[in-house]
């Protein structure tokens, strides 16, 4: 503890915020905005341009694809997303560099005094970080700032700030406890991140009537994809959109991101809103080096995705099936090692899995909403999965799993974002910091 009696470690910050803070997920904006108000995160925009990025799933990607096209150009960027995978400094990336805990730390500081004059206001832990981050963000002023909302859209603590573009990736069934099962209003609940007058990017050819007729209500410009942008057929490299005036644009020859084309497509057209005219050769080096942890994530014979919801799921699947065709030869088994929560639809996920997975481990993850390994076993043999073991954490059945998976064997991780931390976290063990892991291939 400093003078003040305020930690002086990033450790103990997060540790205090969990412990003052217990309550999760509260979500409004009132006490968030007043907060902000204070920290003077109302008076100016926090960044040349800002886009912000909601969706279901595909929000990651996106917001991965933005920053590295932004880059690609000269832009100065900052990102804010969440939940991170192994270290929260991932959550807040300056220029494309993780953020430092000192950084981290002073934004946190300067939130707490604002928090408590002139009158305390009860904030989140999520509610804490994000206030921390579009602070830190605004002192920097960057040339964009990507801002990946967490849960909902319209009462996110993100929201406190106007962006100049709203991207919308997907709109499924996920926070039940939080957003309902509706799907309209689900997606009317995401689309509150609109803002009148300014474009209204839609990234899926499947979203609900809600998110346009609620950009329309506003006097939102709407780019759709399948209308107003789209891109060619896989590895056909080709990226058609509108520019702000809604007039046609077009890139040719671009890199394959290894991440889904509909969120690269919808980043395209987000950044050519945002900043104007693209640079191709700029578009294709993104677009080839850009990495992002934990989605279709290889190294060697294992994947690590963090899909936790039958969205995701369906086009985990699809990319498996893909791969194994493209290999074009003999494999082995696909082993499953999967961790989820309570919260989430376990058996559309084991359901959407099925086709592309041989055999299962399930795990139990630790915590008030963990699932146990004995609830997912008997959920897969429900739905006539064969289990091979199931082990009481995600190392133990890693451990297990590299005792006897064959050299022609492929193992998923998957289900949530704490079982792939787990692995990234013990690859991470095993390198002593020496190592490389591989991104998304």
């Amino acid at each position: 503890m400093d003078n003040d009696g305020l930690p002086t470690t990033l450790e103990s910050w997060l540790a205090r915020l969990e412990a003052a803070h217990p309550v999760g997920i509260d979500l409004g904006l009132e006490r968030v905005a007043c907060v902000a108000q204070r920290l003077g995160l109302t008076e100016r925009p926090i960044a040349r341009r800002v886009v912000t990025v909601a969706g279901t799933n595909g929000k990651g990607s996106t917001v991965a694809m933005l920053e590295a096209l932004g880059r690609a150009h000269g832009l100065s960027t900052a990102t804010y997303t969440s939940p991170h995978l192994v270290r929260y400094n991932e959550r807040l990336r300056l220029d494309a560099s993780e953020a430092s805990d000192e950084v981290l730390i002073e934004g946190f500081v300067a939130v707490e005094q604002a928090r408590l004059a002139p009158s305390p206001v009860s904030l989140t832990y999520f509610e804490v970080g994000t206030l921390a981050a579009l602070w830190t963000i605004a002192r920097r002023q960057p040339d964009l700032a990507v801002l990946e909302v967490g849960l909902g859209g319209r009462l996110d603590a993100v929201n406190v700030v106007d962006p100049d573009v709203a991207v919308v990736t997907t709109i499924a069934q996920d926070h039940a406890a939080f957003l309902g099962n509706d799907i309209a209003i689900i997606g009317r609940e995401k689309a509150g991140i609109m803002r009148a007058g300014r474009p209204a990017v839609l990234g899926s050819r499947d979203l609900p009537s809600s998110v346009a007729d609620h950009a329309r209500s506003l006097g939102a410009p709407i780019f759709a994809l399948g209308e107003a942008f789209d891109h060619g057929d896989q590895g056909d490299g080709s990226w058609r959109g509108r520019d702000a005036q809604g007039q046609p644009v077009g890139l040719d020859q671009l890199s394959d991101p290894g991440l889904p084309l509909d969120n690269a497509a919808s980043a395209l057209q987000a950044l050519w809103l945002a900043q104007g005219d693209l640079d191709p050769d700029a578009c294709r080096l993104a677009l080839a080096e850009v990495r992002l942890p934990g989605r279709m994530q290889w190294r060697g014979n294992w994947c690590l995705d963090v899909g936790h919801n039958p969205h995701a799921a369906n086009y985990l699947a699809g990319r498996l099936a893909e791969r194994r065709e493209e290999q074009g030869k003999a494999q082995g088994r696909t082993l499953c090692l999967i961790g989820m929560l309570e919260d989430k639809d376990a058996e559309g996920v084991i359901s959407a899995l099925s086709s592309v997975v041989d055999a299962w481990l399930p795990v139990t993850l630790e915590g008030d909403r963990g699932r146990s390994a004995a609830d997912l076993a008997a959920r897969i043999e429900h739905q006539g999965g064969t289990i091979l073991h199931r082990s009481d954490s995600v190392d133990d059945g890693a451990d297990w799993l590299e005792s006897c998976v064959e050299p022609a064997d492929r193992v998923l991780v998957t289900g949530s974002f704490f079982t792939v931390a787990a692995i990234l976290a013990r690859w991470s063990r095993q390198s002593s910091g020496g190592g490389v892991i591989e991104g998304a291939t």
